[in-house]
């Protein structure tokens, strides 16, 4: 079980997915260039491959390569096999996102080439008519997008100018091009069914996208995703619907205690109120804090302490919580689902945006979040 933090990097398009494949092979790349380093930095032992060379003794006791390799092994086949799921996992989403893109290209090429042939042209003689004529982006046009949506590290307009007119000019000419023949894409993404009914939620149980999320009250990448969450629902409103599902890890040792708590809490209708409390004062989740919070907002303390103290109260649900993550894929925290489209770790916002946004662009039946 881990916890995801999001490492971000900079990059010339945005591209669905792109920031969270390479950003793992970059981890990748950088482990093994460490190895490298440190194979070149040490000088090898002359016993290094002899399975019986001693490499440590306690008094007379002698520990060897091999008692040595008995150890570690299992633990290199852990890391290996986790290694290899989670590679796994992002080349599955990469793959849908490569399928998205292409299909698309494929049918914008089609439009394209059917609007020259009307015009007894070929497509680099279409696409000029069409850039240079009265329909082309200016160059006014195109530093006004620039300056609205530069950020900081952006190149400069004048290296970007061209690659930028050329943006601009493919996507007018293809919103003119589809209004005469509109385009359906019908490629599915994956989904999951996270069966989350029952569950504290925030939002209206008909809105169109439901984010499912898993979350450890301990985490401290569950609590930097709080201002982005706070900040979707202030973007997108009645849009949006959240939903929060136990997953404390075995490592933290009062995630279990802050699980229960905040059901505690939500039996006096306040879960959201202590939720953001326990997460805005993640320091304080020893048993008294926890206490002593109820208490803050108000919550009938003997009522709280009572719940809180009864022995095994909600372990079975915590448990159900975490049985379901982890049957939908689920090793580490934070962990979304939106629209049963799974998206993990500490992402910024265009990455939740990404997603929210296709799944309002692009209704489909087919969508299993629950808890709707």
């Amino acid at each position: 079980m881990r916890e995801f933090e999001h490492y971000p990097m900079s990059l010339k398009m945005k591209q669905p997915g792109q920031n969270r494949f390479e950003s793992a092979w970059r981890i990748v790349f950088a482990t093994a260039a460490i190895v490298i380093c440190a194979s070149v930095a040490t000088t090898p032992r002359a016993w290094a491959d002899d399975p019986n060379a001693t490499v440590a003794t306690v008094g007379d006791h002698k520990i060897t390569n091999k008692d040595l390799d008995a150890k570690v092994q299992p633990q290199i086949e852990q890391m290996r096999a986790a290694l290899e799921k989670r590679v796994d996992q992002l080349i599955a989403d990469k793959s849908f996102d490569l399928r998205r893109q292409t299909l698309e290209s494929m049918t914008d090429d089609y439009l394209i080439q059917q609007a020259a042939d009307k015009e007894k042209l070929t497509v680099p003689d279409y696409l000029k008519k069409q850039f240079s004529g009265k329909e082309g982006v200016t160059d006014a046009e195109a530093k006004a997008f620039y300056d609205k949506n530069k950020q900081a590290g952006t190149a400069p307009y004048d290296k970007i100018k061209p690659e930028l007119l050329q943006m601009m000019n493919r996507q007018a000419l293809m919103d003119r091009l589809r209004k005469g023949q509109p385009v359906k894409i019908l490629l599915e993404p994956k989904r999951v069914v996270v069966d989350s009914g029952g569950h504290p939620a925030l939002g209206a149980k008909d809105a169109p996208v439901t984010i499912v999320e898993f979350t450890d009250f301990q985490c401290p990448y569950c609590k930097a995703s709080e201002a982005t969450l706070k900040q979707l629902r202030t973007k997108y409103g009645d849009k949006i619907r959240l939903v929060h599902m136990d997953f404390p890890l075995p490592f933290h040792s009062h995630a279990m205690d802050a699980a229960k708590a905040a059901r505690c809490a939500n039996e006096q209708g306040k879960f959201w109120e202590f939720h953001d409390s326990v997460f805005a004062n993640q320091g304080k989740l020893a048993p008294e804090d926890l206490k002593a919070t109820a208490k803050t907002l108000g919550m009938n303390s003997a009522k709280f302490n009572t719940c809180f103290d009864e022995k095994g109260k909600f372990d079975s649900q915590i448990k159900s919580d975490q049985a379901m993550g982890q049957k939908v894929g689920v090793d580490g925290t934070p962990a979304f689902f939106i629209d049963g489209r799974p998206l993990t770790g500490a992402q910024p916002m265009p990455k939740f945006e990404d997603l929210i946004q296709d799944e309002l662009e692009n209704p489909s039946n087919t969508k299993q979040a629950s808890a709707k």
